[in-house]
């Protein structure tokens, strides 16, 4: 279906002109960054009650199947919506890994049953979905997952924990990494991935208290906890292929996302303000040279990542490499938000050490909570340097050693 100028123009307005009337007021209460920092109840119910508002008004999964409870439009009215949404630094939409992992993963990997069972739910936020790849003992050495899944008849048994299950506490289901073969003739085959409910018998959810005095991010352990074989996606013993499927939707590299921005990422213009407000030597840091060159190259980075975007998606720019910035993506924005962060807080000086709460800091002490939540996303999904190692290997054709 192609849209005229004129259609998608009138389009950009509605949107417009709907955030602007619907947009929450601030809610009183500090709100997370992502959804690695929802931590409280009252943070919680204040975005699902959001994600739904936006769903009901047609703004959130736009391009996703009718039948299953999506919008069923051009993926560039979504995309026009999710821009608007970072402009107007809205609250994000929490159920991230429904929309942006696992519900691409069921649409394009699912049967018709898991579809309709889980689709829906996912883009109302009545279904809430966390992760469980990471494990305590194996860190970024996601194919040696060591939770088990011991089939019993139609039945498999789960034994042993995941860490980093943001959302946990509030989740419903959780897409799981479990290893169903001991045996197999290498690590990767003994693997198989399930989609499992998380409130049945067995399953104990641990929230773990964060540098920022946060609780986003949980442990979640299995004793005995009993799943359907139904539960399965992919053949059993498939699950790294099904798991590499993911990871790709989570890093951005490939396609078919719900909509709506997944974070309230920092953007150059809140810095130069902060520099205006900033005091070196007495006068304002802005008014500083060097300064004013840090500032002009984030301005330059920020905007290359805004163009590199629009430009992965014309073939005939990125015939050479076609893969290159989808896959490179996740690591050079996570980067630059950190180091974004961070030179914020050298603005600040001495008044860096202050906090949330502190009454001397400045901008409530946002930037140094920014910087701490700003290597969330420098781990998730893939370390920076499995990132690197990645990009090397299967962009540039490097050999692993």
């Amino acid at each position: 279906m192609s849209l005229s100028k004129q259609e998608l123009d009138e389009f950009r307005a509605e949107v417009h002109a709907w955030f602007e009337e619907n947009a929450p007021a601030d809610p009183g209460f500090l709100l997370p960054i992502s959804f690695m920092e929802v931590g409280t109840d009252e943070q919680f119910y204040f975005l699902r009650d959001w994600q739904r508002k936006v769903y009901e008004a047609g703004y959130l999964g736009m391009a996703w199947p009718k039948e299953y409870g999506g919008g069923g439009k051009p993926q560039i009215l979504q995309d026009i919506v999710t821009r608007e949404m970072v402009r107007r630094q809205v609250p994000f939409m929490f159920n991230t890994i429904g929309l942006n992992w696992a519900g691409p993963l069921i649409l394009n990997m699912g049967t018709e049953q898991n579809k309709k069972d889980y689709i829906p739910g996912i883009l109302s936020g009545d279904d809430v979905w966390c992760q469980g790849f990471s494990e305590p003992d194996h860190g970024s050495d996601l194919g040696n997952a060591q939770l088990k899944a011991e089939r019993d008849g139609n039945e498999f048994v789960l034994n042993g924990s995941k860490i980093w299950t943001s959302l946990g506490v509030h989740a419903k289901y959780m897409i799981l990494l479990a290893r169903t073969n001991a045996h197999a003739n290498n690590k990767y085959e003994g693997l198989s991935f399930f989609l499992i409910p998380m409130r049945i018998p067995g399953i104990e959810v641990q929230p773990i208290r964060k540098l920022t005095g946060e609780y986003g991010f949980n442990q979640t352990f299995f004793t005995d906890a009993r799943i359907p074989e139904s539960c399965l996606i992919g053949k059993e013993g498939g699950g790294w292929q099904v798991a590499m499927a993911t990871l790709a939707f989570e890093r951005g590299a490939v396609g078919g996302q719900a909509g709506g921005h997944s974070m309230m990422s920092k953007d150059v213009s809140e810095v130069v303000e902060l520099a205006r407000k900033a005091q070196r030597n007495g006068r304002p840091a802005i008014e500083d040279p060097l300064i004013r060159d840090q500032l002009v190259q984030f301005i330059m980075e920020q905007r290359t990542l805004a163009l590199n975007s629009a430009r992965s998606k014309v073939k005939a720019l990125v015939s050479e490499r076609p893969h290159s910035i989808a896959m490179s993506g996740k690591l050079v924005g996570s980067e630059f938000q950190r180091r974004l962060n961070q030179f914020a807080l050298k603005l600040q000086g001495a008044n860096a050490a202050y906090y949330v709460g502190d009454e001397n800091a400045y901008d409530r002490g946002q930037w140094q909570r920014s910087y701490f939540n700003a290597f969330s996303a420098t781990i998730g999904g893939g370390t920076s340097e499995i990132q690197h190692n990645i990009i090397g290997e299967r962009v540039l054709g490097l050999p692993k050693s």
